[in-house]
């Protein structure tokens, strides 16, 4: 028991710290850098800041693919499904609940959405067989690259006409508790002595949160094995629920920031564009890196409950595109209803897993 509890506050603490430096130093970091390349904002949030966003996701699938000699990928895999899951019924939903209302463009919505669907009919042909090669694996590179193209082909029309402001109503993100906060403020504190202003000193910020970020991300998976061991669980079920919500809490609190100023349509873009990022570049660049380098033939993957999963982000992501497509928009009852469906999510995956 003691066991289990301690490696469940490793992945607490984990977690924790890997929301700070994301959030603080690491994409600021890369905020700098893109301005001193002059991106545009669109390659610049499909690349640079869908890195900084999604790197928890990336580092925690590269280190499974090193831990026990890859016997454990399937985490860093559930890690990644779970986090599409998530971002799709649960940072939507919980924006439009405490927005009272989501409105987008939707023609930037279709071409997100058609191009996540695309990367879930990658993610799939990857699991047909259970096994990835070289050439799988940088086919998902390839795709993303071909998607930063499309974003800047595809922009969204001059023309279109801005849709309304949300529903106005007397609903805010929850503050922080005190406690909490000045833990947040101390760690912030202790880190930019090393670091300097993220802002001023990109380059050192940057190096620290990679190797900030990557050591985080073992201790992760570690405590996950750890603790799916103590409780009965297979790991890729931890990984596909508790992992997943953790590493995805800073994405969740970015966009609730934007749902309450009423730009809808970017927390969607957020959610989506994240799934993207995570799905051809997440998996993709940890399963070249880990064939280039072990030399390996393959990667075995495949599961029963990452390809459950894989049906649940297609029929998710058809739901919340229903939903936008026929009012233009995510209603407060809409929001409501994808949380319901990610508690069912949980409980499915959950007791799969325990009945496994």
């Amino acid at each position: 028991m003691g066991e289990v509890l301690a490696s469940l506050a490793l992945i607490i603490a984990s977690v924790f710290l890997l929301a700070i430096i994301t959030d603080k130093f690491f994409i600021p970091s890369l905020d700098a850098i893109s301005s001193r390349l002059k991106l545009s904002d669109e390659v610049a949030g499909a690349s640079l800041m869908a890195i900084g966003s999604s790197a928890p996701e990336l580092a925690i699938a590269l280190m499974a693919l090193f831990t026990g000699g890859g016997a454990h990928s399937d985490v860093g895999v559930g890690a990644i499904v779970g986090s599409a899951v998530f971002n799709i019924l649960v940072i939507t939903g919980v924006s439009a609940v405490v927005a009272g209302g989501l409105h987008i463009h939707i023609f930037a919505v279709s071409r997100d959405v058609a191009y996540y669907l695309v990367s879930i009919l990658y993610l799939s042909l990857v699991f047909f067989d259970g096994n990835v090669s070289l050439i799988e694996a940088i086919l998902g590179l390839v795709g993303y690259v071909v998607y930063i193209g499309v974003l800047m082909a595809l922009k969204v029309p001059e023309a279109e006409d801005a849709p309304a402001e949300a529903e106005t109503v007397d609903a805010r993100t929850p503050g922080k508790v005190a406690g909490w906060h000045h833990l947040e403020a101390l760690v912030e504190l202790a880190l930019r002595r090393i670091t300097g202003a993220p802002e001023k000193n990109f380059v050192r910020a940057f190096v620290v949160s990679i190797v900030s970020i990557v050591a985080l991300s073992y201790v992760l998976v570690e405590a996950t094995i750890v603790f799916s061991a103590g409780i009965g669980i297979p790991p890729v079920v931890v990984a596909l629920t508790l992992l997943a919500a953790g590493t995805s809490a800073p994405d969740l609190m970015a966009s609730l920031e934007v749902a309450r100023e009423g730009r809808g349509g970017m927390a969607v873009a957020n959610a989506v564009g994240s799934n993207t990022f995570d799905l051809l570049v997440g998996l993709a660049l940890p399963w070249t890196v880990a064939l280039a380098v072990l030399g390996l033939s393959g990667i075995d993957v495949g599961a029963g409950n990452l390809w459950t999963s894989i049906g649940i982000l297609v029929l998710t992501t058809l739901v919340l595109f229903g939903f936008l497509w026929t009012e233009r928009g995510l209603s407060r009852r809409e929001g409501w209803i994808l949380l319901a469906l990610y508690l069912v999510f949980v409980v499915y995956t959950i007791a799969g897993g325990a009945a496994a």
